[in-house]
């Protein structure tokens, strides 16, 4: 798990040093003995990984039985529509981790991929510009809506769920006049931009990669990168991360603009992958992208959690809604199991977060003796 020595660092790094200084005698020849932030980090990552371990049981639970009571699920089609599926809401778990773990969140993501997909799909219907100025023009305009948000947030600090909720209906409010009631059909659009929908790189879906691409790279920056660190120290404590030095202000805005800069490539894929778009587009999908970040282990408060728990969030939301469809269960009973999955992540989340302080007490009061 990416961060846990931007909560517990600090806390090793005195008992490291005075034992490598109580005496030449004692300490030449032996390495120090790991202080309580290695094990710090050790206890975190291992909790990180028993979450993400529990979603993927609970997949091969759902895959298991599902299949069992109808093998059709278990088929290429099945499989790969649900990869399809899943990857639009991956690719926006993924950013909106990126503002979760600062201590913030973004609800207008949906109305970003609205905003994007239906402005790409006009461009692409009434202009020759090539989809490759298209694509990138939608990333853009979804990084400055995301720059907004960062600038209320971060800049101005309006509360988040305040000024992204009011962004929601802002940007929402200039879809709906840009479109002006229109709605762009599959036949307005080339056939080679709708292809990338369809299209599939060594039998996968080609969307389904890109996310993959996408969560390998922000789940690498996120670990490996003194900016993805930062992150995690700001969401832990934000007041000692100004002391630490850390630019709050500027890693929160840039935590915004790359959501955002997601969510217009999210919108990109979802007019490619549905061909019909309006400005209705994506209305509501703030709420699953929050859920799956939640269920797959993000802390809601910010400081812990990773990219690759919000994915398998998404890919575990979107086959519970194909199972549910394959066995018959009503639709409504979605909305539902969401809900419980949200509380029982949170719950989870709490006790998790109980456990390893108490551990941490009781190891850095065995240390200090």
């Amino acid at each position: 798990m990416s961060g846990p020595e931007t909560l517990l660092g600090g806390a090793g790094e005195p008992a490291a040093g005075a034992s490598a200084g109580t005496g030449a005698g004692a300490g030449a020849g032996r390495a120090p003995a790991p202080g309580p932030a290695a094990g710090g980090r050790r206890l975190v990552e291992r909790v990180a990984r028993v979450r993400e371990l529990g979603i993927v049981v609970a997949l091969a639970a759902l895959f298991g039985v599902t299949g069992a009571v109808n093998p059709s699920f278990l088929g290429l089609d099945s499989l790969r529509d649900i990869l399809l599926n899943s990857s639009i809401i991956a690719m926006l778990a993924v950013g909106q981790t990126l503002v979760v773990v600062t201590r913030n969140v973004d609800l207008s993501v949906s109305s970003v991929v609205g905003l994007t997909a239906f402005g790409g799909a006009v461009v692409l219907a009434d202009t020759g510009v090539p989809i490759p100025v298209v694509i990138v023009g939608c990333v853009l305009a979804g990084a400055l809506c995301g720059a907004v948000n960062g600038l209320l947030v971060g800049v101005a600090k309006v509360p988040a769920l305040v000024a992204t909720l009011g962004t929601l209906y802002a940007f929402r409010g200039i879809d709906f006049a840009v479109a002006g009631g229109r709605q762009v059909n599959a036949a307005d659009m080339p056939e080679s931009f709708l292809s990338l929908g369809s299209a599939s790189v060594l039998g996968l879906p080609l969307l389904a990669l890109v996310a993959l691409v996408v969560l390998l790279a922000v789940g690498w920056m996120l670990g490996n990168l003194p900016w993805g660190r930062e992150l995690y120290a700001i969401g832990s404590n934000p007041d000692a991360a100004v002391l630490a030095g850390i630019q709050v202000r500027r890693r929160v805005l840039a935590a915004f603009v790359l959501n955002g800069a997601l969510a217009g490539l999210a919108g990109v894929m979802w007019a490619a992958r549905f061909g019909t778009v309006d400005a209705t587009v994506a209305t509501g999908k703030e709420l699953d992208v929050i859920a799956a970040v939640v269920v797959g282990g993000v802390a809601i408060f910010g400081g812990s959690g990773t990219v690759y728990g919000a994915a398998l969030g998404a890919l575990l939301l979107s086959s519970i809604t194909s199972a549910l469809a394959v066995l018959r269960v009503d639709a409504l009973a979605q909305t539902a199991i969401n809900g419980a999955l949200i509380i029982t992540a949170i719950v989870l989340d709490r006790v998790l977060a109980l456990r390893v302080a108490a551990a941490l007490r009781r190891r850095r009061y065995r240390d200090a003796r």
